[in-house]
């Protein structure tokens, strides 16, 4: 029946936790209250949470599921599954598969795909290149997340290094504009360095200084700086330094706050001190940087300079990912843990748990704008999950569901536990157990512009 009475949870939401209940009937939450319902509702399941806390489902503003063209490291169907066994249960999905997702065309594509295989709720990026404006005009900002410039490397041809090409993307975009900011002449500056002293076989611990800070800032102010000039709506993804913080403003206002960024969990977990125990594993871009970078963004979380946190979800298989320096590919498979990793920050006491709900539940549905999704209120769909925080457990090589089979977490004791997921009011994980047979939706945005 897909009806569910979710009694004796604690419910986080709007930056307060309480002790209640949650009635979804068809998929929508129908109602929320204080303490114990009166009466046991005809034709619902009765789920008791037993003291859990009840979070509306995690949002996550960046992956990359590697479907079409490099299924042989991820596939819609298969990261969608780790993602809500991690409590994610919408994700937005980035362009640079192969073929590329630079045209109207290929974006459908995805979409088609995804409904027949997505566990979890879904939107796509439309990737923008040097010369595809027709395309971006075409988007329609109320079916589509947004436009992906890379503004740092890419593959194929959407690095967007014509500065030209740059203007009409930021006047243009009839939709929030994500970015990936690194500046290239920068980086091809610091490789010719990095290459006279060792050769071809760059130590991993270069990574950073190679992508550096520099880099970064550069890249990131200039795509503030278009931002301002155009009006445009701006989200600048995956910030890794302390020294971008300067760029953007404190606020939760997303009507106001027109520039927003967001912080990826390895920029919040790892620093420069892991690439030796790590290795290549957690080589990223924008590198993982230093401890006081890492410290700097839990703030800027904190203050609200940051808006979201996210994964950039990017797997590779483990042999990709073990080979030299020039060879390994940057990115690692994240969504099956991000939640809980926050929530370890929460026992650590860096965080609380009503802060990562919010930047990791809220405040990407009010950025983007999305319809009827983040948060646990009547008439919202019941995207919903149940978290122990006090059932541990540890990343092993039997329990990753990546389909690239490894995580930069393996091996790491979590004091927390996903234990049931909704989407769309259906319970489609329960204790390591899988409705295989549930499908997300398609996300719909409500934009005025």
């Amino acid at each position: 029946m897909n009806n569910y009475l979710i009694k004796n949870a604690r419910i986080v939401h709007n930056g307060t936790i309480t002790r209640g209940f949650v009635l979804v009937r068809g998929g929508i939450i129908r109602a929320v209250s204080k303490g114990e319902p009166e009466a046991e509702q005809e034709l619902a399941e009765v789920v008791d949470a037993g003291g859990k806390f009840l979070i509306p489902g995690v949002i996550d503003d960046q992956v990359h599921f590697r479907e079409p063209g490099l299924t042989h490291k991820g596939e819609i169907a298969t990261e969608s599954k780790a993602a809500v066994a991690g409590g994610v249960t919408s994700f937005m999905e980035m362009p640079n598969t192969n073929p590329q997702t630079t045209s109207i065309k290929e974006l459908e594509l995805k979409y088609e795909r995804a409904a027949e295989v997505s566990m979890a709720n879904y939107s796509f990026y439309l990737g923008a290149t040097n010369d595809n404006i027709e395309e971006i005009r075409k988007l329609d900002p109320l079916n589509n997340c947004g436009v992906k410039v890379f503004m740092g490397s890419s593959t194929g041809n959407m690095l967007v290094d014509n500065r030209r090409a740059l203007e009409k993307i930021f006047a243009e975009s009839p939709t929030l504009i994500a970015t990936h900011c690194e500046d290239e002449t920068t980086i091809r500056k610091n490789t010719g360095i990095q290459r006279e002293r060792f050769g071809e076989d760059i130590p991993i611990a270069m990574h950073p200084v190679i992508r550096s800070e520099e880099a970064c800032y550069l890249s990131s102010a200039l795509a503030v700086e278009l931002a301002k000039k155009y009006n445009a709506r701006l989200h600048v993804l995956h910030l890794s330094t302390a020294r971008e913080l300067a760029l953007f403003s404190q606020g939760t206002d997303f009507d106001k706050k027109r520039i927003t960024a967001e912080v990826c969990v390895h920029h919040l977990w790892f620093c420069d001190e892991d690439y030796e125990r790590k290795g290549p594993l957690i080589k990223w871009n924008p590198a993982v940087k230093s401890k006081h970078d890492r410290e700097s963004l839990v703030a800027g979380l904190l203050n609200d300079k940051l808006d979201v946190i996210a994964t950039d979800h990017a797997p590779h298989t483990i042999e990709e990912k073990q080979s030299k320096y020039f060879e390994s590919p940057s990115g690692g498979p994240l969504v099956q843990h991000s939640l809980v990793a926050m929530l370890e920050l929460v026992h650590q006491g860096r965080l609380s748990l009503e802060k990562v709900v919010e930047k990791m539940c809220h405040a990407p549905a009010r950025l983007f704008q999305i319809k009827e999704r983040g948060f646990i209120e009547p008439g919202f769909k019941a995207d919903l999950v149940l978290v122990d925080m006090e059932k541990e457990w540890t990343v092993a090589h039997k329990n990753i569901l990546y389909k690239c089979g490894w995580s930069p977490f393996e091996g790491e004791l979590f004091h927390s536990s996903v234990t049931h997921t909704w989407v769309n009011g259906k319970l489609v994980y329960r204790d390591g157990l899988f409705n295989e047979m549930i499908r997300g939706e398609r996300l719909e945005f409500e934009r005025s512009e």
